[in-house]
Formats: C-alpha cells, structure tokens, sequence
C-alpha cells in the first residue's frame, strides 16, 4: 500500500480508491489500519449512522436502496455498510449486497462496501463500525449500516448506530415474536416492509399495543411503525422523515451525545479485550494449556484451577513488563 500520508491525505478528500484500499486494511485488522483510524479520527463525528437491522428476507437491503436514492435527492453523500454472512471458504462477505442495490451503485455520491460478519454473533462485523469511521472521515454524510440479519443475536446494532430501525415484514409474526427476539428494546422505530400482504394491518397493531406497554413519558422517545413497500418506493420518505424526527429528538435532549459517549466506551472496551486476547494467548501460554488438557481429561485437575494458572503466569509475566 502506498505511503500512510498520501492514503490518509486522499481519503480525507473523498477519494474513493483511498477509502475501499483503507476500509480493506480495517477489515483485516492490520497494524496498518490503526495507525490510519488513529490519524483520522479528528475528523469524524459529522456523519449521522443508520442501523437498520431485521429477520432475513424482510427486505433490509431493497430499504437501504431506496433510502441512499432519497437522500442522494437531498444532496447527502451516503456510505452503505452492508454486512453479510462470511464465506466458509474465502472468509469474505458472501451474498454482495452491491447486487441489490444496483440503483445506487454507481452514483459517485454512494459509496458501497460489503462486510463479512465473520462469526459476529450480533449480525454486525466487528470492523464495521471502524469502517463508518472511515466514512466519516470521507466527508459522507450518512452511514446507513444493514445487519446480516441473524435473528435473536443481532443486538449490537443499537451500539453502532445513532437511529436504528428494524425492518419486518407481516410474515415475521406478531409483535410478540418481535419482542422474543430482543428487537423491541433497540427499535428507534418500526417499518413494516411489504406492507401490501394480507396480514399488514394485524401486524401494525399488534406491534403498536405491545409498543404502548413500554414505560414511558413526555420526555421520552416513543417508537412508532411506518408501513413501506420498499419495491417501489412506497413510504420511503416517511422512513426518512422519522429518522430526521429521531435525530432532532436526540441533539434536542442531549441524547445523541450520550449515545456517542456509550459507542465510544464499547470502543475502548473492545480495543482493550483485543489486545489482551492478543497478549494472553502468546505461543508458550497455548502451551502449557495443552500440557495442562492430559490433567483434565484424567480429572486431575479442573478448568477453573487451570484458568487461574494462566492468569496468574500472565499477571507474573505483566508485572515484570
């Protein structure tokens, strides 16, 4: 890769060959990759993120389509992350999103990248949220963020974006399936995608009573469901309005400041499991893990002795640092 100041001086100006080269040295976590969030990290905090999050076949990615060409029509330059199952065989994103957003794909005002989950139990690449920062950086206004939707587990969204939206459809079930599911709790709002269906209007319903059970007040925030048919376009500027709607909420109560704040503890808290992972499982700790499994399968020893062993020869070998 080229010189880090030229890369990070062409990614600050929007270009987009610096921005796919930079977001592929994240993905792969290289040591390249923090110097370049480290360096542009002033320079972010101006993109506002969209997580939009669902069961799969609910039309997330058709959604996140349709809402860049509407805010393309408002002049916004718009990055999409979209995160994809990972491929068995090459570790790389496997569906390629690009596919389904071909009327956006090759607008210079969009900029597409498909991510692998890669075994991210939360439907959210771990990189991904690194990747909006490069966005960020890139002077893109929104960052719209699609979950490989993944069902009960992909919950992290609501830490990487500043609006989530989950997207249903009325063959998801009622909306107590949804709160099974953990989704009402980091639902900003609803959509109610192929709302053409039988079954569309028993399922606002539905989701709008269990909605109203939520304890809240005047100064709180309170979901709503807006009914779409991403296809053609239907209700996609209601969708934009209520994220409009969420964010002057948000900056008007102080909200978004601490939505950032949290994004950012879980950052620091990541970064620091990731480097002592790193550090914990040096060559010689495997080793004596693996002197130690004889012990355990012979019910000589027990895994909690074992783990507090290795901890306590890391602690020993920290202290001396």
């Amino acid at each position: 890769m080229e010189d880090t100041d030229l890369v990070i001086r062409q990614l600050l100006a929007g270009d987009r060959r610096a921005i796919a080269r930079a977001i592929s040295q994240v993905e792969n976590g290289s040591a390249l990759s923090r110097e370049i969030l480290k360096r542009v990290y002033g320079q972010t905090g101006k993109a506002y993120r969209v997580g939009i999050t669902g069961p799969p076949g609910a039309g997330k990615s058709t959604l996140t389509n349709k809402l860049a060409k509407h805010f393309r029509t408002l002049q916004k330059k718009v990055g999409i992350i979209a995160v994809d199952p990972t491929s068995p065989f090459t570790g790389g994103a496997l569906l390629g999103d690009r596919v389904r957003m071909s009327e956006v794909e090759l607008d210079e005002g969009v900029f597409i990248r498909s991510m692998a989950s890669r075994g991210s139990l939360g439907g959210l690449s771990k990189r991904a949220k690194e990747a909006a920062d490069v966005l960020d950086a890139s002077g893109y206004d929104v960052v719209l963020m699609e979950t490989v939707g993944v069902g009960q587990s992909e919950l992290d969204i609501a830490g990487a974006a500043d609006t989530t939206v989950v997207v249903l459809v009325p063959e998801s079930g009622d909306g107590i399936q949804a709160m099974k599911a953990g989704l009402m709790e980091i639902a900003d709002f609803f959509v109610l995608n192929k709302a053409d269906r039988p079954g569309a209007e028993q399922a606002v319903m539905s989701l709008k009573m269990i909605l109203g059970f939520r304890a809240h007040d005047a100064e709180s925030w309170m979901p709503d469901v807006v009914q779409t048919q991403a296809n053609n376009g239907q209700g996609i500027e209601e969708v934009a309005s209520f994220i409009q709607r969420h964010r002057s909420f948000l900056e008007a109560n102080g909200g978004l400041e601490r939505r950032r704040k949290a994004r950012l503890e879980g950052r620091i808290r990541e970064i620091i499991d990731d480097q002592l992972h790193s550090d914990f499982w040096n060559q010689e700790r495997l080793g004596k893990l693996h002197k130690k499994l004889e012990l355990l399968l012979q019910r000589q020893s027990n895994p909690y002795d074992v783990a507090a062993d290795l901890i306590d020869d890391f602690r020993s070998v920290s202290g001396k640092m």
